[in-house]
């Protein structure tokens, strides 16, 4: 399993990409919304890895509420997996508690899934498949 990209939680997209630009290597994707979530996403890349910028796009979306009581920041790890739906049964299996029961869609065209913070010591941890 390797990292696809780490989540970070922002007020501004424009704002952040310009705070983040000095550490970014190339391209810097297009906004994307994601209605499901409800949030605008834009993905850089940063090393071997990508960032995602999630800026909120309603008031009381879960990034709003993040960045709300906690304000800014690291908001989630995201690991790329051949199949989120096997991984999240795997973990089910095992007992960690779940956001997602199944995948459903994400940034980019990929599926994606969430287990809860609380089955990894307090990290949000996403799982996305897709090239």
């Amino acid at each position: 399993m390797q990292v696809d990209h780490l989540g970070i939680a922002v007020r501004s997209l424009p704002e952040a990409i310009e705070r983040w630009r000095p550490l970014i290597e190339g391209p810097i994707s297009e906004p994307e919304e994601v209605a499901s979530q409800r949030v605008r996403v834009v993905f850089a890349q940063l090393g071997g890895t990508h960032i995602e910028l999630l800026e909120p796009t309603a008031p009381d979306s879960p990034i709003a509420r993040f960045v709300e009581s906690r304000g800014e920041g690291f908001h989630h790890v995201a690991f790329h997996v051949d199949s989120v739906n096997a991984e999240l049964d795997r973990l089910a299996a095992s007992g960690r508690r779940l956001v997602d029961a199944r995948a459903r869609p994400g940034a980019r065209g990929r599926r994606v899934g969430f287990a809860h913070p609380s089955a990894f010591g307090g990290v949000l941890v996403e799982f996305v498949e897709g090239p």
